[in-house]
């Protein structure tokens, strides 16, 4: 079962309000370790292993709604980077593999969760896209005003060089002269916020990583 304190963090960031980035942040620092060195062993590159990192973080995120906190909350975060790492060794094309030493982590990144609920694939209008991409336009727009209404530019320039360049948090970190973690802060607190956002619209939240890729 998920500790305690695995479910306060949970139960904090689904409440939203002051304490969800803190514990957002906490919940990141917790297992950003962890995850990076499973990745990292099958993917064997820095700038891939970090979008893998994030996007299973975000995977979490967008899958929050569904996850039954009786459950290792380890467990499922080491499935949802399974399938990152399987996504991105196709693409790249090369085939997932395995050895018969792996840890009991990375055993348990390659087992699925049977009880936990996949999110389901969307099949959408062209209308009903057109609606996504200006909620999220929206969104964007105020968390970014609302960072710029409190003086805090360094959010503003990490989000546009992400969002907009599209840079991998390592460039980002190194240009801004910055710590790789205050970046990926940065980006997983505009997500959970982007994630709400679409929730309020009656967007499902699946639409931000979509319009990731």
């Amino acid at each position: 079962m998920t500790g305690e304190s695995d479910r306060l963090l949970v139960q904090q960031i689904r409440n939203g309000g002051a304490k969800a980035d803190s514990a957002w942040e906490e919940l990141v620092q917790r297992y950003e370790g962890r995850l990076r060195a499973y990745i990292r062993r099958r993917l064997r590159d820095h700038a891939t292993t970090d979008d893998a990192v994030q996007e299973t973080f975000i995977g979490f995120l967008n899958s929050l709604a569904n996850y039954d906190d009786r459950r290792e909350l380890q467990t499922w975060l080491f499935t949802i980077a399974s399938h990152k790492v399987t996504d991105h060794l196709r693409k790249s094309g090369r085939r997932p593999y395995g050895t018969g030493s792996e840890a009991d982590e990375e055993q348990m990144g390659r087992a699925a969760d049977e009880k936990q609920r996949p999110a389901s694939s969307l099949a959408r209008s062209r209308e009903r896209v057109e609606l996504e991409a200006d909620a999220v336009t929206k969104a964007l727009r105020e968390i970014v005003d609302g960072f710029r209404q409190k003086g805090e530019w360094a959010r503003v320039q990490v989000l546009e060089l992400l969002f907009v360049k599209g840079w991998p948090n390592w460039k980002v970190a190194e240009f801004l002269k910055v710590s790789e973690q205050q970046v990926a802060n940065y980006r997983f607190a505009a997500v959970r916020k982007l994630t709400e956002a679409m929730k309020a619209a009656g967007l499902p939240a699946e639409v931000f990583p979509e319009l990731k890729e």
